[in-house]
């Protein structure tokens, strides 16, 4: 029972946190030529991993609940490795290395532990 809950909990973090690099990525790939009017849209939240609640609020106003909702989880996600990320300017790297380490902890460690489980139980 515990290993099922560690490996579906890996994998749903996994999703999510792939899920929300990849609408981030999507958004600066698509504003990219219009960079004022994206961050006035509230896509400047979405490029960081904690974001803070004004800039949660404009990404509200400018996301799809589904896309707000990804957008939410991922934040939690990424919470823990938001202060890791945080000396770094970049939009892309600041985004790129809190999710992949989040990929490392959730997705690596938590298979990790699910493998464990199932040995010790």
């Amino acid at each position: 029972m515990v290993e099922r809950t560690l490996r579906a909990f890996a994998i749903i973090a996994t999703l999510f946190v792939v899920a929300g690099w990849g609408a981030f990525a999507w958004d600066q790939t698509r504003v990219a030529s219009d960079e004022s009017q994206a961050q006035i849209a509230g896509d400047l939240a979405t490029s960081v991993p904690d974001p803070s609640p004004a800039q949660e609020h404009a990404r509200e106003r400018a996301h799809s609940w589904p896309r707000e909702w990804i957008d939410d989880v991922n934040d939690l996600l990424l919470q823990p490795f938001a202060a890791a990320v945080d000396s770094i300017h970049s939009r892309w790297a600041k985004r790129s290395l809190a999710s992949l380490m989040a990929l490392v902890v959730y997705g690596f460690g938590g298979a990790y532990l699910a493998r464990f489980a199932r040995g010790r139980t």
